[in-house]
């Protein structure tokens, strides 16, 4: 098994919130509420270890949302007070819609604490035998959802100025965070993701972005955020085509992205989202250089049945014509509570999907 991360049974970071922590978000506040928080860390820490992961994270059960939580807390980022977004989810069952209020940049962005720093600070403090991983939104995630129209123009006549305070902001935030002891960080991205899809790149074009470059854009910016990484850190990215309710926002391979994406982006390792045919085959994981880790996210995250693991290692062997076994890692392909409302399936059936992925891992890679 590898002793670095990625680690050969990964997972992306958010578990299921346990019913007394859902109860105590409902009628509790302040230390109250973060006594009854951390408990639900110690636990959910506890089981992850006991399964056997190496990586361990706090579920994020903390946040309300795996991005927004942490962009309303960059300075110079607001809401709109009279203004939401509309996302549509998509299931077997039908559409069902996401509507968070709008982002507004209404100021210079800057980093002037570490973001979750107590958080992860407890985390560290709770682990025993796994490596704490703190999971971020991508720098990408500030911008997507609103494009153009949410950066207000007296603060940033020039957008290059954006561009640059916000991976400024995020190189502050990973040395801040690095300074606190955290090896293994993670950015989760969805726009990476949604840009392989037409419709999606139809939609920032109808807003007055470049759809067609936008990738390189992020891409960019991500790097710059990375460049003064501290030494020892494990960056990886995490891209997922929506994950709220066990419904997702949009479709399609990696093949749009994915020469700039594999060959470009400065990060350690990639969680990819491959349960089903709407993440396309494996076949852009031939752009993937040597030295960079795949984590294959083939067991689902949206409903609880579990997966066959002889038919996982059959998918893990197709991966594997396009990119070398040794660089290949096993996951699910999201979290399991991307928001606090989580996804349909059980708690037993969560552990009972990440022990798979533990048993799956040792009989593949040793």
């Amino acid at each position: 098994m590898r002793t670095t991360p990625p680690f050969r049974a990964d997972h992306v970071g958010s578990l299921l919130r346990p019913a007394t922590l859902l109860e105590a978000r409902q009628t509790l506040t302040g230390q109250e509420l973060r006594e009854v928080e951390n408990d639900a860390v110690r636990e959910v820490v506890r089981r992850q270890e006991e399964i056997g992961l190496q990586s361990a994270t706090d579920g994020e059960f903390r946040r309300n949302s795996w991005h927004m939580d942490f962009i309303h807390r960059l300075s110079g980022i607001g809401t709109a007070s009279d203004e939401n977004i509309t996302v549509r989810f998509h299931n077997e069952q039908g559409d069902i819609e996401f509507t968070p209020a709008a982002l507004r940049v209404h100021d210079k962005i800057r980093v002037t604490e570490p973001i979750f720093g107590d958080d992860f600070t407890f985390l560290r403090d709770t682990v025993t035998t796994a490596v704490p991983k703190l999971t971020i939104p991508s720098p990408s995630m500030v911008h997507y959802r609103g494009g153009p129209a949410a950066i207000d123009p007296a603060v940033y006549p020039d957008v290059e100025e954006f561009w640059a305070d916000l991976s400024a902001a995020y190189a502050e935030q990973v040395r801040r965070i690095g300074a606190l002891g955290c090896t293994y960080l993670q950015f989760d991205d969805t726009s990476l993701a949604y840009l392989n899809d037409p419709s999606q790149r139809a939609e920032l074009t109808e807003r007055g972005d470049d759809a067609e470059h936008m990738h390189l854009r992020y891409i960019k910016q991500i790097n710059a955020a990375l460049a003064t990484k501290p030494e020892g850190m494990t960056i990886t990215t995490h891209m997922c085509r929506g994950n709220f309710r066990s419904s997702w926002a949009a479709s399609g391979g990696y093949d749009f992205v994915a020469e700039a994406l594999f060959g470009e982006l400065a990060v350690d390792g990639f969680f990819l989202e491959f349960d089903d045919e709407r993440s396309g085959g494996f076949e852009p994981l031939r752009y993937v250089p040597e030295g960079k880790m795949v984590v294959l996210g083939l067991v689902t995250t949206k409903h609880g049945e579990l997966e066959s693991k002889d038919a996982l290692k059959r998918r893990i062997d197709e991966a594997a014509k396009y990119v070398d076994l040794d660089q290949l890692c096993l996951s699910p392909q999201c979290g399991f509570s991307s928001t606090v409302e989580g996804n349909e399936l059980t708690a037993d059936q969560q552990f009972a999907k990440l022990a798979l992925i533990v048993e799956t891992a040792r009989e593949v890679w040793g």
